[in-house]
């Protein structure tokens, strides 16, 4: 069977995954830690043989990486989303199989990615990538956690080189709101990314389906015209039969912070 074709995204940007390969370990040292976050800062700020600047092949918002998986909040510049993602990790599995002797993959075959079209999806991510070493009980403080792009937001404007473009992101949201934003911890229970947890729990047909069968829909985006109240309702039922928030927002139209809250 063909591959499902990516979601393309009207802005550019997406939140990426990159996992090892039966979830394994990806990093075992600080020395790997920087490795690749030499290698985003490459993408970012290419030169030519003669070591002249080259046009970004990318822009980054937001990075985290974890143990044995990477999160990306990136936008497409020269290069394309698949291209670049496939420069970092072919870079990178070649350091890390020369350095510990590793033969075969180090990533899953396919990384995962979802568009970013709007911008409460686009903050909620500057959040939720940001928490995930405080989630998985890798620190208390994400502002302690060395591996992430919060840092480069904390000393924004001081002359230290970043790999993220963050006066962009402050330009929209000034630094204390966004501090706040980051660090109002989000429910342990929210479904941020359908790839999260490998896959929704229910397919897009049948929620279809469910909505069509029990609400009466003639199509999931009929649902836009019902009243605020209607509509969550309906939204929370979907969400309780095994619908994703991704999903909904793909099949109804409905952006994700008024399904997330609904």
């Amino acid at each position: 069977m063909a591959r499902q074709a990516r979601e393309a995204s009207g802005t550019g940007i997406y939140h990426v995954m990159l996992r090892g390969i039966n979830r394994q370990n990806i990093f075992e040292d600080e020395e790997d830690y920087r490795r690749f976050l030499m290698i985003l800062f490459q993408v970012v700020c290419p030169v030519d043989e003669k070591g002249r600047p080259m046009p970004s092949r990318c822009i980054f918002y937001a990075y985290c990486l974890m143990p044995n998986h990477v999160h990306l909040l990136i936008r497409e510049a020269s290069d394309s989303l698949a291209e670049v993602v496939k420069r970092i990790g072919g870079s990178y599995a070649q350091y890390f199989n020369k350095k510990y002797q590793h033969f075969g993959h180090l990533f899953q075959d396919r990384f995962r990615s979802e568009p970013v079209n709007d911008n409460t999806y686009f903050f909620t991510l500057l959040q939720y990538i940001h928490q995930n070493p405080v989630a998985a009980r890798l620190c208390n403080d994400l502002g302690n956690y060395p591996w992430s792009s919060w840092g480069e937001y904390e000393r924004t404007g001081n002359g230290i080189q970043t790999i993220c473009s963050t006066k962009s992101v402050l330009a929209r949201m000034p630094l204390d709101d966004l501090r706040g934003l980051v660090y109002e911890l989000l429910p342990q229970t929210a479904s941020i990314l359908d790839f999260d947890s490998g896959s929704a729990i229910k397919t897009d047909e049948e929620l279809t389906d469910f909505l069509i069968g029990s609400y009466g829909l003639k199509r999931p985006s009929d649902l836009q015209n019902y009243s605020r109240e209607r509509r969550n309702d309906i939204l929370r039922a979907a969400k309780e039969y095994g619908g994703s928030i991704r999903q909904l927002v793909r099949l109804t139209g409905i952006s994700f912070g008024i399904i997330r809250n609904a």
